[in-house]
């Protein structure tokens, strides 16, 4: 727990500390697209150093994802960065796909192997005219246009990884195919995202490894999703949850908490940038920027 002398002494420190991004998800129908730009209306004061666009199994949010991607361009200051992966498309689709968003003017991909078309634990096999692999995709971007290439890490290995030298291994190929950053995918455990970080670093990877945060919106949701992605649920994050099944406003207070705690202890572990699955929900994540500092520009900051 980060004491409170600590937490007063951070938010009255530089306000330019912390960076923080946020991920959206494309909506799926006219409801969820008015969810989603509210969302993006509450986040956007905060400034954020990109926003992400996800990308669907297959392609199957393609036209979406190149839709909001558009939009965010058009109608925000935010610069958006489009997920992309290996799955459903040859080479010279995604090809393709890149040149588009070159052209319509983003400068930042999202690279990733992505999920069987089956789904999470199913076998991947990579498609004989694709892109086979993350790294491969990461070097095929390069080569279309000079993006900024984010790629995706496991600080508790990925469920596919043998062991940590293959995990390590196959993050330093998406670096050496010109990967400029890497973002989590979620934890809970700040100490295995420290240990990670060290066995990053002494490996020679030495690209910004940015923490990725999810805050719980639905507890239940989120260990059956952790079970596929292996993201292991702490005794004691458990029994906060317990018995609020009921009990929507407890937990979303419970969930705040929990998340503030975590990246409060990651500020003081050294830790100064954040990426925010939002699930394209805005309360929490404006909550607990709010306790890092991160907060909308003020008339006479904005004047300056």
């Amino acid at each position: 727990m980060t004491s409170p002398d600590k937490i007063r002494r951070f938010e009255l420190g530089n306000p330019g500390a912390v960076s923080v991004s946020f991920e959206f998800f494309p909506p799926k129908s006219d409801k969820m697209e008015a969810k989603l730009w509210s969302a993006v209306e509450r986040l956007q004061p905060l400034d954020p150093s990109f926003v992400s666009v996800t990308y669907g199994a297959g392609g199957s949010t393609r036209e979406r994802t190149h839709r909001t991607v558009s939009r965010l361009l058009k109608e925000t200051a935010m610069a958006p960065a489009a997920h992309l992966t290996c799955v459903g498309a040859s080479r010279g689709e995604i090809d393709e796909i890149v040149r588009e968003y070159a052209d319509l003017g983003v400068r930042h991909i999202v690279a990733l192997r992505g999920d069987p078309l089956e789904g999470i634990g199913a076998v991947y096999r990579p498609r004989e005219d694709g892109y086979a692999y993350a790294s491969d995709l990461v070097e095929g971007i390069r080569r279309v246009a000079d993006f900024e290439v984010s790629v995706s890490a496991y600080p508790e290995r990925h469920p596919e990884s043998a062991d940590w030298s293959a995990e390590i291994d196959n993050l330093k190929r998406k670096v050496d195919a010109g990967a400029t950053r890497a973002i989590t995918q979620y934890f809970f455990d700040n100490d295995l995202f420290e240990t990670f970080l060290e066995k990053v670093r002494a490996a020679g990877i030495s690209i910004p490894i940015v923490p990725g945060i999810l805050p719980i919106t639905n507890f239940e949701q989120t260990m059956v999703f952790s079970a596929k992605c292996g993201t292991s649920i702490p005794h004691w994050l458990a029994r906060r949850f317990a018995g609020l099944e009921q009990d929507s406003e407890t937990r979303k207070l419970v969930a705040s908490a929990v998340a503030c705690e975590q990246v409060l202890d990651l500020v003081d572990r050294g830790i100064t940038d954040f990426h925010f699955y939002t699930m394209n929900r805005a309360d929490l994540t404006f909550a607990i920027c709010h306790m890092l500092g991160v907060r909308p520009a003020t008339s006479e900051q904005q004047a300056a």
